[in-house]
């Protein structure tokens, strides 16, 4: 007989189990969870799990000072932090009334452009680890160091750069520069074809990542999707071109798509980005030289600096999509608000959660890697 407190339990059926990919996977940019129900190896439920990481940007720059902001923002997204800076300077510019000389614009341009490379170079090595290919993850290391040198060289700090600040940037580029740039550029752009054949072609990579996490361009749109993720599906945008900042105006490059909207189309956005970004350098370096002037216009004194009150919208295109920052004053010594909008908040939960769903077990960490997201940026 059964007891008297006996319950009866709906058990699920023996092949239903769940499986936590994190909070430390190799199929995301950091500390990050997505916890899976699996019927026999397919994927029929996901949840987003996040938290792992820094917490509470927002409300922790709305208590610091407007200039100690600078040195919080680029921990948002670590292998991209230049953007983070930029983004939130050109705010509180446009709040104060600062107007920005134009060879500090030139030099946040070369330093966005050779972060956006280093950030896909990451990229490329965490997507093809995710399918048993870990050699295009050490040249990915081993390359992107060479950027780093140069973030160390022209601001003292390999990841967070702490360069740019209301006003402009903190110094000016050393002597001979350029010429290292120009150096470290030409190596990457005949490395290009070195990656090419043992990743981009390779077709263990190009069997696996074929018809995986497919976006059309309805969903994209739907979803809020941005960036690479969203030109992979074909829609070409791009705030660079189409709500230019800074001096991107002046510069000529074009905007990669692909139309697939899958794992393998939005790796090879980035690839093609890549090019586009060299191309844009090289500009950059070219004009350098014929424009003179200050790299930073004068702040008060930022221990007591009091930003005119008022709101302010900016965005920028960052290696992850499209960024922004709002920023409201209240006439004090910090910000009274601040929000940001950034494209990890989506890529990494409402898109990955609807991806995920269908996936095999062993396609959830590329699916994950190829949305490209930051998760300290979803735990602002």
């Amino acid at each position: 007989m059964r007891p008297e407190n006996y319950q009866s339990v709906n058990h699920p059926p023996s092949n239903e189990f769940e499986l936590n990919f994190g909070p430390n996977h190799p199929g995301i940019e950091g500390n990050y969870a997505l916890k899976v129900k699996l019927q026999g190896d397919t994927v029929v439920e996901a949840r987003a799990d996040a938290g792992y990481l820094h917490r509470g940007f927002e409300k922790l720059m709305e208590d610091r000072l407007w200039i100690q902001n600078i040195a919080l923002v680029p921990r948002i997204c670590v292998p991209d932090p230049v953007p983070m800076e930029v983004c939130y300077s050109l705010a509180v510019e446009d709040l104060a009334g600062i107007e920005v000389p134009e060879r500090a614009q030139w030099l946040r341009v070369l330093q966005l452009e050779l972060s956006r490379i280093a950030a896909h170079l990451f990229y490329f090595g965490g997507h093809a680890a995710t399918t048993g290919m870990y050699t295009p993850m050490y040249w990915g290391v081993a390359d992107r160091d060479l950027l780093l040198d140069l973030f160390e060289e022209l601001t003292g700090g390999r990841v967070y750069s702490i360069y740019n600040l209301p006003g402009g940037v903190r110094q000016d580029i050393p002597d001979g520069f350029l010429q290292r740039v120009t150096d470290t550029l030409n190596y990457i752009d005949g490395r290009l074809k070195d990656y090419d054949n043992l990743f981009f072609t390779n077709q263990i990579f190009v069997k696996r990542a074929k018809g995986i996490g497919t976006i059309n361009q309805e969903q994209a749109l739907e979803w809020s999707v941005t960036g690479p993720n969203l030109r992979a599906c074909g829609l070409e945008f791009d705030v660079r071109r189409d709500d230019p900042y800074l001096i991107y105006d002046q510069l000529k490059f074009d905007i990669p798509t692909e139309q697939a909207g899958d794992a393998w189309a939005r790796t090879l956005v980035r690839r093609l980005e890549m090019v586009e970004s060299i191309r844009i350098i090289r500009q950059v370096v070219k004009a350098l030289p014929d424009i003179k002037g200050p790299v930073r216009t004068p702040i008060p004194n930022p221990l007591a600096w009091r930003v005119p009150a008022g709101d302010s919208y900016a965005r920028v295109e960052s290696s992850k999509g499209e960024l922004a920052y709002y920023v409201v004053s209240n006439g004090g010594e910090k910000p009274y608000r601040v929000h940001i909008r950034g494209p990890s908040a989506m890529h990494a939960v409402q898109v990955l959660e609807k991806l995920a769903v269908g996936c095999r077990v062993e396609d959830v960490a590329q699916t994950m890697f190829s949305l490209d997201a930051c998760p300290p940026e979803v735990d602002r």
